[in-house]
């Protein structure tokens, strides 16, 4: 596939390495020559100096034979009007844009084809959003990831001593939960290295567990990996920009909100927009501050500042004072990965968060959700099997066989309201969604190619 990116940061660098891998044709737009010289010496991409929303910069970047344009520069503006140009001077197949605005987002009407023409719309600020209300709802979760409208869930969490299930091998998880329950481990992170579970697979302490069940079961299964965490009640956020104000915006009917924002205006502001939080004007890394509003009381503290070194100081203070959890946003993947420890107990990626939604469009086949894993390493997809036993690889066929590919795993499927562990003898439906975690990226291509149906198919 033919793919322009326009806009060389955190987001479009990070979606050029994913799709390099699968042998996709890239060409990044920036107006920074350095930074693109700097990708490509790393990367085989092409690079085109210049504004994204030009049409000659365009043409320079081979729009007029690309399937698709993806713009996540950081002007709004520039995303939207380079989707504009690329549907009405040169037809482009797909358009995709990132709009952080809540003043354009708050009008769906204007990115309908006759206005602004964009197929898929992205809202960093939302999913994140999403993101961190979902590790607040499931205390001690450290990835929480939606199938099929949410009836499904995949869940990570660091196996503990004190999990019954630490030490025991994994055919043993029937025996801990209710016979009505159905879950299953699909994968195992050990040292950063992936396992396939099998039946006996012994789950040590520490290992990085993902786990699949329906939503209505998912803290029952949790509590068999790890002493289930009380619910959260208190959240204290840290900073008031986009994200921040609005997820306080977002839990003040749920839970004791406080938001912490350095500027006084800015803080006026959000205040008056807010109903029951409360607005504290200061600095986040203030010790002072942070122990008269009880940060010892705190069972989330969310780092939110667009400084990832803020971020982290903040929310390591938060954590030596007291505060039961802490989720930190960091922008920079070095430093995710050097922080998340006993000082930090989750490090969010913007960046990791915003390339799961758009590997969901951009992906071939019947493809309904990717998830992107360990700073994108992996992947968690949801696909959907479409025709028949004669079209279909996979419809009429049981999992046992269907022909998935080394390091792929079928961990369970939807089928209307139900959702079923997948078993060697599960026959797949028509409109059945499967949930399948990747472990080997390489073998992407495979997956897409297995779900899709022959041109026969009506």
């Amino acid at each position: 596939m033919k793919i322009i990116i326009l806009g060389a940061g955190q987001v479009g660098a990070g979606l050029a390495y994913s799709l390099v891998r699968e042998n996709n044709d890239i060409t990044i737009v920036d107006t920074n020559e350095l930074r693109l010289r700097e990708l490509q010496d790393r990367i085989d991409i092409r690079g085109v100096v210049g504004n994204g929303s030009h049409p000659r910069v365009l043409q320079r970047a081979g729009v007029e034979d690309a399937d698709m344009v993806v713009a996540v520069t950081n002007s709004d503006e520039v995303n939207m009007i380079a989707c504009q140009i690329a549907y009405t001077l040169f037809n482009t197949p797909t358009r995709i844009a990132r709009v952080r605005e809540a003043e354009y987002l708050a009008h769906p009407k204007l990115f309908e084809r006759q206005h602004i023409p964009i197929d898929l719309l992205i809202s960093p600020e939302q999913l994140i959003c999403d993101h961190i209300k979902h590790l607040i709802e499931y205390p001690g979760a450290l990835q929480v990831l939606d199938f099929a409208d949410g009836k499904a869930q995949m869940v990570a969490v660091r196996a503990l001593s004190d999990g019954p299930l630490v030490g025991q091998q994994l055919r043993t998880l029937r025996e801990h939960i209710p016979a009505k329950i159905d879950a299953r481990v699909v994968a195992i992170f050990r040292d950063n290295e992936a396992i396939i579970p099998e039946g006996d697979t012994v789950i040590r302490r520490d290992d990085l567990v993902f786990f699949l069940a329906a939503h209505h079961d998912i803290r029952t299964v949790m509590r068999e990996l790890r002493r289930l965490d009380d619910p959260v009640k208190r959240v204290m956020l840290a900073g008031g920009g986009n994200i921040g104000s609005k997820l306080a915006a977002e839990l003040e009917d749920h839970y004791h909100v406080k938001l912490i924002e350095r500027s006084s205006s800015k803080a006026h502001a959000i205040a008056e927009s807010l109903e029951k939080a409360i607005v504290l004007v200061g600095d986040c890394a203030d010790e002072e501050l942070l122990n008269e509003e009880g940060i010892d009381r705190i069972d989330v503290f969310c780092a939110l500042t667009n400084d990832d070194e803020a971020n982290i100081l903040s929310s390591m203070l938060a954590k030596r004072l007291g505060a039961d959890k802490v989720l930190t946003l960091i922008n920079r993947p070095a430093y995710a990965d050097l922080v998340e420890s006993d000082r930090i107990d989750v490090a969010i990626s913007p960046r990791q968060v915003t390339i799961g939604a758009l590997l969901t469009r951009i992906r071939r086949g019947n493809i309904a959700r990717v998830h992107s894993l360990r700073r994108g390493a992996a992947e968690a997809i949801e696909a959907v099997a479409e025709g028949n036993a004669n079209n279909s690889q996979v419809v009429g066929r049981s999992i046992a066989e269907i022909n998935i590919p080394e390091g792929a795993t079928i961990g369970g499927v939807v089928r209307g309201d139900k959702v079923l562990m997948a078993h060697h003898d599960t026959v797949i439906e028509t409109g059945d969604h499967l949930i399948l975690l990747v472990t080997d990226k390489r073998h992407i291509h495979e997956i897409e190619q297995l779900f899709e149906v022959s041109a026969t198919f009506v």
